[in-house]
């Protein structure tokens, strides 16, 4: 089912393409819309790693550290820029230590401006708790909340490229709905479907009262109808 909807979903997404031949490089995003029978009491942010990355190789990314002691803002970032090429890391764009945030980006201009010019934001998990007050609601409004990241790992590249490559659902306990990107038009339907297998396994762990909460679980692009890939039994409400 989940095979059938991602190459609907693709084939859709081609003939609106041909349709308008500027928007031939352009892929969209696909979403995996998550219902459940029974709203959490608490809201929480499911991590999801995946097999194949869904960020195109030009997605930018930003990383906010802390800071340093004795070190200015700029030898701080210069510090962790480093330490990321000795990883071999080079999907960062840039790096803004806790000092630049609060200096440079303490109005809001600056903040959307910041907001719109990264696809992904990393925080150095010693400043995360810090971060709210000076990002502002937008940032989680948007979903772009920054995901914390243990910058002292064994395995750096490893550490940062499970949040590069993977994804998050976050679960509110105000509805019963939520959404996961997990691919765009631009893979092949296979990888998507990948994707999707994975996301599922995670869910079935991690969602409050696990797989048994999942109601429906449907496929779509921005533009496309939701198509079901998975409806649960009646039964699961007995409990």
């Amino acid at each position: 089912q989940g095979k059938k909807a991602v190459e609907a979903l693709l084939a859709f997404g081609r003939s609106k393409a041909k349709g308008d031949a500027l928007l031939l490089n352009e892929s969209e995003n696909v979403h995996l819309l998550v219902t459940v029978w029974k709203v959490p009491r608490v809201a929480q942010v499911i991590r999801i790693p995946l097999p194949h990355g869904i960020r195109p190789e030009t997605a930018e990314v930003c990383l906010f550290t802390k800071d340093e002691p004795n070190l200015s803002a700029e030898q701080t970032e210069n510090l962790y820029r480093k330490l990321l090429i000795q990883n071999g890391i080079k999907s960062v764009s840039q790096i803004i230590s806790y000092k630049t945030l609060k200096k440079e980006y303490k109005l809001f201009e600056a903040k959307r401006r910041l907001l719109n010019r990264f696809d992904l934001f990393l925080s150095d998990d010693r400043i995360r708790r810090l971060l709210p007050s000076h990002l502002g609601k937008h940032f989680y409004e948007r979903k772009k909340a920054p995901l914390s990241v243990n910058l002292k790992a064994k395995n750096l590249a490893k550490e940062l490229q499970k949040h590069i490559q993977g994804t998050t659902l976050p679960v509110t306990n105000k509805g019963c709905c939520y959404t996961a990107r997990i691919g765009h038009t631009g893979m092949k339907a296979d990888e998507i479907l990948d994707n999707v297998i994975a996301a599922a396994e995670v869910i079935a762990k991690k969602l409050p009262k696990n797989w048994k909460n999942v109601k429906i679980l449907h496929l779509k692009t921005l533009k496309s109808v939701a198509l079901p890939i998975f409806t649960a039994n009646i039964s699961n409400l007995d409990e």
